[in-house]
């Protein structure tokens, strides 16, 4: 039942730590690999660096909440809706779209 989920490569969670700048501070985020993967794909559809993207969120997400207290698991929870097919504007989408882009990682 689980062999695709076993049997993935390790690659795919082995951890990274990219340095970004935040707020005007320079910062460490260590995510996985996948992770990684993800959010260059993110911020590619919305014509942004990598970084662009994460500080952008990270200010709207300060703006909105007033406070983030685990920014890494907020990255890894945009990837999950991100794979979910909620758009830009927070609505669903048919999740045709992103099923095909996890069936093409999984290969």
């Amino acid at each position: 039942m689980c062999k695709v989920f076993a049997e993935q490569d390790p690659q795919g969670y082995r951890q990274i730590n990219r340095s970004v700048r935040i707020a005007g501070h320079s910062t460490s985020i260590q995510l996985e690999a996948t992770f990684w993967k993800l959010l260059d794909e993110i911020a590619e559809s919305q014509n942004m660096t990598t970084p662009r993207f994460i500080s952008t969120l990270y200010d709207e997400a300060l703006q909105a909440q007033g406070e983030i207290p685990n920014f890494a698991s907020m990255l890894r929870t945009t990837c999950a809706l991100y794979l979910r097919g909620v758009n830009v504007a927070g609505e669903a989408t048919p999740a045709s779209g992103n099923a095909a882009l996890i069936g093409e990682r999984a290969a």
